[in-house]
């Protein structure tokens, strides 16, 4: 008798990413204010890139925000009520990091525009997130799955 395993994706407190994304909204935030040419707004760019790529990269366990989180804010607020799967979380912390990576490129070339803009998109997206409990970048990643008729799209209804 021949079955497939298919592992269980990694789960993830559903209230991590919104703490994250809170986190992220004040730095990004920050980064806007302090304009394209601060060597402290470069800093704090930095800081939430590197951020964003350890979520993107190695997983939201090593992600910094969520970290702080499980340590910290879970601990006061006891077990959720159940938990979600990680990927498009996951996947959502890649689009930042895209477009983190954009807001570099623009302070590097002396591009304020791009800086501005890449870093104003990733700021609207975190703000989504921590206010409205909105991930826009979950959201591409389910649509991403339903249309190239992944397996997840249907679990996700």
């Amino acid at each position: 008798m021949s079955s497939t395993f298919a592992p269980a994706p990694d789960q993830v407190d559903p209230r991590s990413p919104r703490f994250g994304a809170g986190i992220t909204a004040v730095l990004l935030a920050l980064v806007l204010i302090l304009g394209p040419t601060s060597v402290a707004g470069l800093v704090l760019l930095l800081i939430q890139t590197v951020a964003f790529a350890a979520g993107s990269l190695l997983g939201l366990k090593a992600q910094p925000w969520g970290i702080l989180y499980r340590r910290f804010v879970r601990p006061r607020l006891g077990p959720p009520a159940e938990l979600e799967d990680a990927r498009p979380p996951r996947f959502a912390q890649t689009v930042g990091l895209v477009f983190a990576l954009a807001g570099l490129a623009g302070w590097l070339l002396v591009l304020p525009v791009l800086f501005s803009i890449a870093v104003a998109f990733a700021l609207v997206a975190a703000l989504l997130n921590a206010v409205f409990d909105f991930c826009l970048g979950c959201e591409l990643y389910l649509l991403g799955r339903r249309v190239l008729g992944g397996s997840h799209a249907a679990a996700a209804n």
